[in-house]
């Protein structure tokens, strides 16, 4: 039955294609790949999703409540916020909106990996925040999204 599931839900990623969301330029994202320390004593975040998994699925993302934008396959948003300070960073999920607080340090980046996960209905959405030589691997293979678009 578990396979069952797990098949169906692969076929139907797959037949429903990719999500499309609006991009940054190519110029945008080749200097947020630059990893420069955020300005003034601010943190800054970079929020990405990798991979194929739930390709059809577009989930937002928000950082202190705030719309950060909506998420697709290999994409990634830069925000900076205040340093020496506790953020939420959530992301919709199946039922229930997803958190991960993160203690923030002035003139530090940040990474936080959106993750995908199988659901009863529709796909659900995690975070998790990873090291920076992980983050910024796969950050530097992704593109830049625009920010501020949210279905909720």
């Amino acid at each position: 039955m578990k396979k069952a599931l797990i098949a169906a839900a692969l076929a139907t990623t797959i037949l429903s294609g990719c999500a499309s969301i609006p991009m940054e330029s190519t110029e945008q994202s080749n200097m947020a790949k630059k990893f420069a320390p955020p300005s003034n004593e601010n943190a800054g975040l970079y929020i990405y999703r990798s991979g194929i998994l739930g390709s059809a699925l577009k989930k937002d993302v928000w950082v202190d409540d705030k719309c950060i934008g909506e998420t697709a396959p290999n994409v990634f948003f830069y925000e900076e916020v205040a340093g020496n300070k506790e953020h939420k960073i959530s992301t919709e999920s199946e039922f229930s909106p997803n958190d991960v607080l993160l203690q923030t340090e002035s003139g530090k980046n940040y990474f936080i990996r959106q993750y995908i996960k199988l659901g009863v209905l529709v796909g659900g959405a995690g975070l998790e925040v990873i090291d920076e030589e992980s983050g910024k691997k796969e950050v530097q293979k992704l593109k830049m999204a625009k920010k501020g678009t949210c279905s909720q």
